[in-house]
């Protein structure tokens, strides 16, 4: 066939790929879905990658490919050029991938088990709009503490796998509790632990001042302290009423965050002390689910429950509240209060 058939064909190939992109960032906005390639830039960074000599060249599958070096906004997570992309040159690429021209290798980083494109955007772009299951690569491994696999990468799970490396480089919770499990299925939530141990550390210290005791509670003794009378009865009493089930796909440590701002909001709302662990399960359960028909039904009850005057919370014994209620008026701060206590300090 002449040149001529493959550079028309070419175009028409790249004018589909392109609405096929444009419908993708439509998808994305319309379901807030990232629809951008993976910044290398940023997963290295997170990653404290560390470069390896070995340099070989490999075919290499092309749905393990996730983002580039510089230019993950100029193609969709699926490779499709936007348009801001150089039309005439991903054309003259597939007109050679579909002629006996060919083309040259692409450069690649792997990290784990994914790869980000060095050089060569345009050309895998190309490779899979044409269907193609592998690309001859230049491979660069780099080393990293973090293990990374293709799943990683579908949901941004990349990104709570390094924050949860982090979390654990900082307090050596798996060190001081082995065994403890803290993932989440939500990104930037560590931070929030991080900051409960603090303030935790904070009032332990304050007792401590008041008992006239010299001592003070080291980093590592606040979060054995923070995790074994902070963390773990609030999961020992999901455990108890079998909370995680009503949760399909998350975390006890998803739960606890909720449940700890549950418990902020109520103390808030009826001028309570914090709520032991098991009245803040009890309470939270009467009113979140996500399961779609207890949902609802929490919320037929919840409406009924303020129509009848909400004089306190579903699920809420009246003794309870009563005591609760003491409790703050004697004095006793929720976690908020203490917060803006050691700000103020």
């Amino acid at each position: 066939m002449s040149n001529e058939y493959y550079e028309a064909a070419a175009r028409q190939h790249y004018e589909a790929s392109l609405r096929k992109a444009q419908i993708s960032d439509l998808l994305g906005l319309i379901t807030g879905a990232e629809t951008n390639l993976v910044s290398f830039d940023e997963v290295a960074q997170r990653l404290k990658a560390r470069q390896e000599i070995s340099r070989r060249l490999e075919n290499v599958p092309l749905d393990k490919i996730v983002g580039s070096v510089g230019r993950y906004q100029d193609f969709t997570r699926e490779f499709l050029p936007r348009s801001n992309v150089n039309s005439f040159r991903w054309a003259r690429l597939d007109a050679a991938l579909n002629s006996l021209e060919g083309v040259p290798p692409v450069e690649l980083y792997k990290l784990g088990d994914v790869y980000f494109v060095r050089d060569g955007n345009h050309r895998v772009s190309v490779a899979r709009a044409n269907q193609l299951d592998q690309i001859e690569a230049y491979v660069t491994e780099l080393q990293t503490s973090v293990p990374l696999t293709l799943s990683d990468f579908e949901r941004d799970l990349w990104i709570i796998k390094v924050e949860y490396a982090e979390f654990m480089a900082e307090t050596h919770l798996d060190l001081l509790r082995p065994g403890a499990d803290i993932s989440m299925t939500v990104p930037g939530r560590y931070e929030i632990l991080l900051h409960q141990i603090e303030v935790h550390r904070y009032l332990r210290n304050l007792d401590l001042e008041r008992e006239g005791r010299p001592e003070r509670l080291s980093r590592a003794e606040a979060v054995a302290s923070w995790y074994d009378t902070v963390y773990l009865p609030v999961i020992e009493a999901m455990r108890k009423y079998r909370l995680l089930d009503h949760f399909p796909g998350r975390t006890e440590a998803d739960l606890f965050l909720w449940i700890v701002k549950h418990r902020e909001a109520l103390s808030t709302r009826y001028d309570l002390a914090p709520l032991d662990p098991e009245t803040a399960v009890i309470t939270f359960a009467e009113t979140h689910s996500e399961r779609p028909l207890e949902r609802t039904i929490q919320g037929l009850r919840l409406g009924l429950h303020r129509t009848l005057g909400d004089e306190r919370p579903l699920g809420m014994s009246e003794e309870m509240f009563d005591e609760a209620r003491a409790r703050h008026d004697a004095g006793e701060r929720t976690l908020r209060e203490a917060e803006e206590e050691a700000i103020r300090d």
